[in-house]
């Protein structure tokens, strides 16, 4: 029998196995330390404070695109919107420039009712002719009492029948806690609007009159001599604030409607009834600031995006594409849009005829048990009706999974 030999372990081969196992540990440490760094950054990145505290009777804050609303305090009260109304009777005069009914180059008579105006006013005179466009400029940028009256009697020939129409835009947009009276806000019985009501209405006027939403940017405008400042401090103030309107009475208080752009998102601000000039500013500024911080505008599905490809039986072609019709967005948290979980629920056995349009199931989106989406999918191809032989093979198949399922 051969004697085995061992060989004495050196003092240079325990410090060689000693940095072999030092290394290793290090190695392992520094990945631990990577992944757990990478865990913790997005659970950091998810993390989303609650808002700010907001020095207003009431207040929202909307995703334009998506109309979430982020934040929200006594957004459904009915209160006095002050000059905020005129956001409305701008909404009316755009549509009915839209519509055919009146042109820009109109010459509006101003009456005596008009000219004696209380509050803001852009100065135009008793019996003159006013350019219409000049009359949206002084209502939206001078915020003018008097150019809110002559627009309102040019259109409907009296205030009251064009607070009849701002009724019924209100109905058809869905304001629920909306009441007209007249056409620029001043005090009247019954005459509300809620910061709810305010974000829809703005989300409308800045998504059907892009043009005529314009010219809440613009910086001043002068009329018969008089320059007057755009009221909305926040375009001085912040590049990304690109509209909307201010409004103020003693039963209002200090109001504003905000919207700003940034990074392809579009938020609207609305405050109703804070203290100061410089209040509404910096409470709807807050508001602005806390949406972009913590959220995104996402864009979760192109028009005609195919989601799935599914069988069909008795068909011309043994599948068919399923997807969405129109793009869809949706406000999520920053950053979360890589961990969007999406759930199908399609039609068990789909079977020919289809239809491109028809519906064959549901798509649900969700983050962090939170669904952000669900809607409808539909087939995005028309699948015929196969042959004979097609249909009976077809049927067969489908008979002998069943028996052995």
């Amino acid at each position: 029998m051969q004697a085995t030999s061992y060989k004495p372990l050196m003092i240079k081969d325990i410090n060689i196995y000693n940095n072999r196992l030092y290394f290793c540990c290090a190695f392992l440490c520094a990945l631990l330390m990577t992944i757990t760094s990478s865990v913790a950054l997005a659970q950091q990145a998810r993390i989303i404070p609650r808002a700010p505290d907001i020095a207003a009777t009431s207040y929202v804050l909307m995703d334009a695109t998506t109309g979430d609303i982020l934040v929200e305090s006594n957004a459904d009260i009915p209160l006095p919107p002050a000059s905020l109304t005129k956001i409305m009777t701008d909404y009316v005069v755009a549509n009915e420039l839209e519509n055919g009914n009146i042109t820009l180059d109109d010459d509006v008579y101003i009456s005596v009712k008009a000219w004696q105006m209380d509050g803001s006013k852009m100065f135009i005179q008793e019996g003159t002719t006013v350019r219409l466009e000049d009359l949206i400029y002084g209502m939206v940028v001078q915020s003018g009492n008097d150019a809110s009256v002559a627009l309102a009697e040019h259109i409907a020939g009296s205030e009251d029948a064009f607070a009849d129409m701002m009724n019924q835009h209100a109905e058809l947009l869905g304001l629920q806690n909306s009441y007209f009276v007249n056409a620029h806000g001043m005090p009247a019985d019954q005459h509300v609007m809620s910061a709810r009501d305010l974000a829809i209405l703005a989300q409308a006027l800045i998504e059907r009159f892009p043009e005529n939403y314009k010219i809440y940017s613009v910086p001043e405008f002068t009329y018969n001599g008089i320059r007057q400042p755009n009221r909305n401090s926040l375009l001085f103030q912040d590049r990304n604030v690109d509209g909307m309107k201010t409004g103020f009475t003693e039963a209002a208080g200090y109001c504003l409607v905000a919207s700003a752009t940034r990074d392809g998102m579009r938020l609207i601000a609305v405050v109703m009834g804070t203290d100061s000039v410089n209040a509404r500013a910096i409470e709807a500024q807050k508001l602005l600031t806390y949406g972009f911080r913590f959220y995104e505008t996402y864009e979760l599905f192109t028009a005609n995006e195919v989601l799935s490809s599914n069988q069909v039986w008795s068909g011309k072609s043994n599948s068919v594409d399923i997807g969405v019709k129109d793009q869809v967005f949706i406000t999520i948290p920053n950053n979360s849009g890589d961990e969007l979980v999406t759930e199908l629920q399609i039609d068990e056995s789909l079977k020919a005829p289809i239809n491109a349009g028809d519906i064959l199931g549901k798509v649900t989106i969700s983050f962090d048990d939170q669904v952000y989406y669900q809607g409808d999918v539909i087939a995005l191809e028309t699948i015929e009706r196969g042959n004979l032989i097609k249909r009976i093979m077809d049927w067969l198949t489908l008979f002998f999974m069943a028996l052995f399922s």
